[in-house]
């Protein structure tokens, strides 16, 4: 096929399938976001069945979906109450947020300042509740269509040897697509347990320094943190900013402010780079730029739900590119080393013994 044709060709095909997963957005996140909590949950009941041994069989699963599915209740509740208490606590900061305010349109030049009651008052309550309410029924519908993907995944995925068998009669065939797949399990189990544990440690560590500093709602910033921490790069820069722009309101004084910035994004950065690599292993083999790429992109196709599922969805895009020939050389461009994940062990697990 001539170069051009097979270049016209890339690009249509790359548009379409854009196209397709922007316009299917809201189905095929739900189902990806089913997907990874499905990985989690398995991830959780084989670390059960490791570490408890005497854990009866039968009892592993569903004690994962329960962790789980309470961790995911605890955090709601967590943010749906301290975030009820900030805006309960804005009277408090009042003074500082005028002072702010005021120091802001000096500095560009912007006429009278207004004050928070000025602001406040062009505010319409009824729009502010009418656009509340549509947002929280819009995620528990999401949530629920989420639980719904993930009760049907549990028995789809038990039969997936079975359908292996009558979709590729051919055992050669057959061993390639189950490595394909242990590839991506592998890859997925490493890539969550490296974020959590990673995670896990920036939120006690944030925590207790937030305690120490006297910053407000702590609990509620260290949660936050531990789940922007899914998303790649970004989500450190973002963790940082946050409690540091609350604490610029609460605290008068300068001094108070940078030792929230500098304690947070100090385990932000020691963490993330020097333990996080060492963990990380050959889990997460994506170059630098392709992850700053790749959330951008994904970012903009599927918002939120898409910066979380933007590294794991290359992750799965590169090891099932580098099966095939005619798209190896994309995979070897997204790999950080040049080898795309796993793909020695791929051969050796196709490979008859």
């Amino acid at each position: 096929m001539d170069l051009s044709l097979r270049g016209a060709l890339w690009i249509i095909a790359a548009g379409v399938i854009t196209a397709g997963l922007y316009y299917l957005r809201e189905p095929l996140t739900q189902f990806a976001l089913a997907l990874l909590l499905w990985f989690t949950i398995d991830i959780l009941a084989k670390a059960l069945r490791k570490y408890l041994p005497r854990l009866p069989r039968r009892l592993d699963l569903p004690l994962a979906i329960l962790i789980v599915l309470s961790v995911t209740a605890l955090f709601v509740y967590i943010v749906a109450s301290n975030i009820g208490q900030m805006a309960g606590n804005v009277r408090d900061y009042q003074g500082r947020l005028n002072q702010l305010i005021s120091d802001a349109y000096a500095s560009f030049g912007l006429g009278p300042a207004p004050t928070v009651n000025d602001l406040l008052a062009r505010v319409d309550p009824g729009r502010i509740v009418t656009q509340i309410a549509q947002e929280v029924r819009h995620i528990i519908s999401q949530t629920i269509f989420i639980l719904i993907y993930l009760g049907f995944l549990f028995p789809s995925i038990a039969m997936m040897r079975r359908k292996l068998v009558l979709i590729f009669p051919n055992p050669k065939q057959r061993d390639q697509v189950r490595a394909v797949i242990e590839s991506i399990s592998d890859s997925m189990e490493g890539y969550l347990w490296v974020q959590t544990v990673s995670s896990l440690i920036i939120t006690g560590l944030t925590y207790v320094t937030l305690l120490a500093v006297g910053l407000d709602n702590a609990l509620f910033w260290s949660f936050l943190i531990f789940f922007l921490n899914y998303i790649p790069t970004i989500g450190s820069i973002v963790a940082v900013v946050l409690p540091t722009a609350f604490a610029l309101v609460q605290f008068p004084t300068l001094a108070h402010v940078a030792a929230v910035a500098i304690g947070v994004g100090a385990w932000q950065f020691i963490i993330g780079n020097f333990l996080q690599p060492r963990m990380t292993g050959d889990s997460l083999n994506l170059s630098a730029v392709i992850v700053l790429l790749a959330l951008a992109i994904w970012g903009a196709i599927w918002g939120i739900a898409g910066a979380f599922l933007a590294a794991p969805l290359t992750v799965m895009l590169m090891i099932i590119l580098a099966q095939f020939p005619s798209t190896r050389w994309i995979a070897i461009l997204l790999s950080a080393d040049g080898k795309p994940v796993r793909e020695n062990k791929l051969v050796n697990k196709s490979q008859p013994a």
